[in-house]
């Protein structure tokens, strides 16, 4: 059994295509679908937790990688470089779970990685772009 997150990015070619119907019916996976975003282009991209047989899991993702999308694996969810880091506090404001606190009166960030929930505000609200998303390419 396999159980893995991961990140789908589809050209505008196919945004309108039954993709996570052919994953459930073809390939009889379970699709949790964490996030999903299309911009003012077309282009898609979704979040989403994949789980069902280890071959099933392999067939899927060969047929997504050949219809055009490009797969990739959420390694973690949100980081959090603190080199990178001006502590100036525009994450906080916009964190809805309290994942990121500006601590007063030192006025520096903390990160809770266990209290986010992968809503990607803070990656576009930092401007020193101290957040990030980690992927990889799935195999």
């Amino acid at each position: 059994m396999v159980k893995q997150k991961l990140v789908l990015r589809f050209p505008s070619t196919l945004v309108e295509q039954p993709v996570i119907y052919h994953l459930v019916k073809d390939y009889d996976l379970m699709v949790n679908i964490l996030r999903a975003d299309i911009n003012p282009k077309k282009e898609g991209r979704l979040m989403l937790e994949l789980s069902g047989g280890e071959a099933d899991y392999r067939r899927a993702l060969d047929w997504l990688q050949a219809q055009g999308l490009t797969v990739m694996n959420l390694k973690q969810q949100i980081t959090w470089n603190e080199g990178r880091c001006t502590h100036c506090g525009a994450c906080s404001v916009i964190c809805p779970s309290g994942a990121l606190i500006l601590s007063r009166p030192e006025m520096t960030v903390h990160f809770d990685e266990a209290k986010c929930v992968v809503c990607e505000l803070c990656l576009k609200a930092c401007p020193a772009r101290a957040m990030e998303t980690l992927l990889e390419n799935a195999k």
